[in-house]
């Protein structure tokens, strides 16, 4: 629990590079967020499920699973299709841009990018999901 009686927010975090993911779950936890890395997709899935977190963040190119195939996982779900997700990736060119955002991502972030801009986006993400 976080200070006073705010509630914490959970994020589930999928990311094959371990220096950014240390970077942002650092700088995620110093704003409060709880958050789980998995460092290759696997067992990301039945993660959300079970935690239904209030925010995924996935890793486009990742060794054993891809975050499109999982965001399109997400999707499917009647438990996780309203659960904001942000795809943070290398690949930047507006194609790949549109997938994802076509796949169904509330936001696309190109790395490399700065750690307060993610912050803001997530939590944005996070507000318009209660306002809907």
């Amino acid at each position: 629990m976080s200070k006073g009686n705010k509630v914490q927010k959970t994020i589930i975090y999928a990311e094959d590079d371990l220096d950014i993911a240390r970077l942002v779950k650092f700088k995620l936890e110093r704003e409060e967020f709880k958050v789980t890395h998995f460092p290759d997709g696997e067992g990301v899935i039945e993660a959300i499920i079970e935690t239904i977190p209030d925010i995924v963040l996935l890793d486009v190119m990742m060794p054993l699973r891809d975050g499109i195939s999982i965001l399109r996982d997400i999707r499917a779900n009647p438990k996780t299709v309203s659960i904001p997700t942000i795809i943070l990736s290398a690949k930047g060119q507006e194609s790949d841009v549109v997938k994802g955002l076509g796949d169904g991502a509330t936001d696309y972030l190109t790395k490399p990018f700065a750690p307060s801009e993610l912050v803001a986006r997530v939590n944005k993400a996070i507000s318009w999901q209660f306002l809907q």
